[in-house]
């Protein structure tokens, strides 16, 4: 069959007849007008205020957390340990050097430098963050620790 301007259908069950509201009881919209009995919902701009009915009861099934989630990353965090495993003496650390070696993923964008471990290879290190440790640790080697 060739496909043409006048044998163009929609998929079947993608359309359907709007429902033909108070044309008697034999449309099964008939009496109260699918609206049911009294009530606010029954009568005319009844339904204002209503938009979020039965909302009430999602919200009271979660439950409630302690603390707030920040909309701020948190830094990821690298160790002197794995500066000394991964570098060579003399060489620049930076995040696009760490991204690059896998050592952080591509998402992060801030990094802390925490002093678990030993250091004896002179680094220049560029980060965000350094905890009191790792810049002893980092100036003790010979290196030097630059905040971004």
């Amino acid at each position: 069959m060739v496909l043409k301007l006048s044998n163009l259908k929609p998929k079947k069950g993608s359309k359907s007849s709007r429902k033909r509201v108070g044309r008697g009881n034999g449309s099964g919209y008939g009496t109260y007008a699918g609206r049911g009995m009294n009530g606010q919902r029954s009568r005319s701009g009844g339904k204002g205020g209503l938009k979020l009915k039965g909302f009430r009861s999602v919200l009271k099934r979660i439950p409630k957390k302690k603390g707030f989630k920040s909309i701020h990353q948190k830094p990821a965090i690298i160790n002197i340990e794995t500066l000394q495993n991964k570098f060579k003496s003399g060489d620049k650390v930076n995040l696009k050097v760490l991204q690059e070696k896998n050592i952080l993923s591509k998402k992060d964008k801030k990094f802390k430098i925490l002093g678990r471990g030993k250091l004896n290879k002179k680094l220049t290190v560029y980060a965000n963050q350094f905890s009191k440790p790792a810049l002893k640790i980092i100036e003790k080697a010979g290196g030097k620790a630059i905040t971004r």
